[in-house]
């Protein structure tokens, strides 16, 4: 058996599963369309008179897909592994798993592989695809191999991190949050590292390439140069490149060991061995009640009620008890304090460029912005699934089905919960944007359109989560798609950016090469959307969003911009799609409850 009968059972299973077959060709059809929308793009755009012009293409194609695959391995492989050890936690079979015979190290290393294996399994099925680059020109065998090298690690030290973090803590929404704000911390060191805040030189290397020695973002910057550069302080290893590698293959031991060290320590939880021990001296309190009752009649003072304090509950207890308990955990704030970290090194980096003055110091604030709007937008749609999935796990949301809450307490209760529980997520972003006019990077304009944009997204956010957790009954599949669809909406959106400033032209012109990319991303969106709970109205959502989305980024970057065009374009299909989600919602709600009019 291969690392125990765990990732034993995953390789005799996974072939059986459709989904296996269907996400690596899906993915590999995905790769395949974008090479096509960019050739579509440049030949729409420019002229190819020769095999020069070509293997410019394929260079420059090899450095959108390459860091394109590693945004994806990072997001997907850490949160995949995350979600997995906390759903087995959250149905309490990870303990059933701890009362067997396994070792340490089969528990966890067999559940790191058996999460990973879809995200292995796809990466796979790429590489012929980026052999294409290389047949076009501009890109060496030699490039693929250490992208693709670069790609395995990250995605093995990235589940570790994400699995480790699952193990230690009790509450789905703590591991998925703290794994994204250690995620966004790493690659933010590096950049730090890489600008010379802490000089041009250490230890005789450079600090980029001694950045991309553990970052992965830089790493895979470094592994797409034609020539690997070699760094005569690094000796042996030569390159930043090598230097990740065996950063990566030590912090991937180091963080499994520590797995495999403490993961009978760390489980069962505290809370879970409390609520047993409470429950252990309940039976034993009855038993020697009703045992002294059979020999002496109590005296009045043994008879005595003793009141403990009691709160009030208020009339929507849903809401209540999202907001005035600690229904995930006491160690969120932990998560609001990394946040914060984070939040105050964004906005000490915006200080610096907006004191600097120069026009590409204020492009970076703004990219500082989106990526701080980006972070937030994945910790609030995390909390709103979870807050359903852990529900759906402890079977607390059958209890609330019974009940008679009406269906608006419930889901209105639940996103009032969410974006209380992530108030600082939600404000701090309009806040740095309000800094940004205050600083002159945005114009009194740009920033209204931008807190409006915003506040729509976040909505959307929400909403996409309680939809998932609504539709999915399997929590895993519910987190992956629902952090999938706001990983993948920003991830296009990138992309897009990427391609027609990669080959710049007419932004009219690059409609229909366009066209194809976006009913591709508006049928995945459906399928993830629609396909368990079919509507007209989520379908016309899923192909309106694509387009809409193109529309506004052509709208920002033509000259002059027209934020206005891309703010009602946004408003306009995110506003929609939320309610296209929120009505469903309800009548689920009312459906699942027996509470809906029949007659209607």
């Amino acid at each position: 058996m291969l690392i125990g009968p765990i990732f034993t059972r995953e390789l005799a299973i996974s072939p059986r599963r459709v989904k296996l077959y269907v996400a690596r060709s899906a993915y590999a059809m995905a790769m395949l369309v974008l090479i096509s929308t960019a050739w579509l793009v440049l030949t729409g755009t420019q002229l190819v008179r020769d095999v020069g012009d070509l293997a410019r293409f394929g260079t420059i194609l090899f450095q959108i897909l390459a860091p394109l695959q590693l945004a994806l391995a990072i997001f997907f492989s850490a949160l995949l592994a995350a979600s997995d050890v906390a759903h087995e936690k959250d149905r309490r079979t990870l303990i059933l798993l701890l009362l067997t015979n396994l070792s340490n190290s089969e528990l966890v290393l067999g559940k790191l592989l058996a999460s990973l294996w879809t995200v292995l399994v796809m990466l796979a099925a790429a590489i012929p695809v980026f052999m294409i680059t290389a047949l076009l020109g501009g890109v060496s065998y030699g490039q693929i191999a250490r992208a693709m090298a670069v790609t395995f690690a990250t995605v093995l030290v990235c589940g570790s991190l994400g699995s480790l973090l699952a193990l230690w803590r009790e509450k789905t929404f703590q591991a998925l949050a703290l794994t994204v704000l250690v995620l966004v911390a790493w690659l933010a060191l590096g950049e730090i590292v890489a600008s010379g805040m802490f000089g041009q030189e250490i230890a005789g290397l450079p600090c980029r390439a001694l950045a991309a020695g553990f970052s992965p973002w830089l790493a895979i910057q470094e592994a797409a140069r034609p020539f690997a550069q070699a760094q005569p302080a690094l000796g042996p290893l030569g390159s930043p490149v090598n230097l990740f590698l065996v950063f990566a293959a030590v912090a991937t031991a180091m963080i499994n060991g520590a797995g495999v060290a403490m993961v009978r320590v760390w489980n069962p939880s505290r809370e879970i061995v409390r609520q047993a021990e409470t429950a252990r001296k309940e039976v034993e309190g009855e038993s020697l009640v009703a045992d002294s009752a059979g020999t002496a009649a109590a005296t009045p003072s043994q008879s005595k009620n003793i009141s403990a304090p009691t709160r009030r509950v208020w009339d929507n207890p849903v809401i209540w008890r999202e907001i005035r308990t600690w229904a995930y955990g006491r160690k969120i704030i932990v998560i609001r304090l990394a946040y914060l970290a984070l939040f105050a090194l964004a906005a000490a980096s915006v200080h610096f460029s907006l004191a600097a003055g120069h026009s590409a110091a204020m492009g970076q604030s703004a990219l500082i912005f989106v990526g701080l709007a980006l972070l937030s937008l994945v910790l609030v749609n995390a909390q709103a699934v979870t807050s359903l999935t852990s529900e759906r796990d402890t079977k607390a949301l059958d209890l609330l089905l019974v009940t008679d809450l009406s269906a608006k307490e419930i889901v209105f209760g639940k996103l009032g919960g969410v974006f209380h529980n992530t108030k600082e997520m939600v404000l701090l972003p309009m806040l740095l944007c309000v800094w940004l006019w205050i600083g002159g990077a945005l114009s009194l304009e740009h920033m209204l359109f931008a807190l409006c944009g915003l506040a729509v997204l976040f909505v959307f956010a929400a909403m996409l989560g309680l939809h998932a957790g609504m539709t999915y009954a399997n929590s895993g599949a519910a987190v992956a798609t629902s952090l999938g669809t706001v990983f993948f909406l920003s991830v296009g959106v990138a992309v897009c950016m990427r391609i027609m400033m990669a080959f710049s032209g007419s932004f009219s012109a690059q409609l229909l090469p366009f066209v194809a990319f976006m009913v591709f991303g508006g049928v995945g969106l459906y399928a993830v959307l629609g396909a368990r709970n079919p509507s007209t109205a989520i379908g016309v959502a899923s192909f309106i969003c694509p387009f809409a989305t193109f529309y506004a980024i052509t709208s920002y970057l033509m000259e002059p911009p027209a934020p206005l065009a891309a703010l009602l374009a946004t408003a306009t299909a995110y506003g929609f799609t939320t309610a296209a989600m929120l009505v469903p919602a309800l009548a689920e709600f009312d459906v699942a409850t027996g509470r809906a009019n029949i007659d209607d």
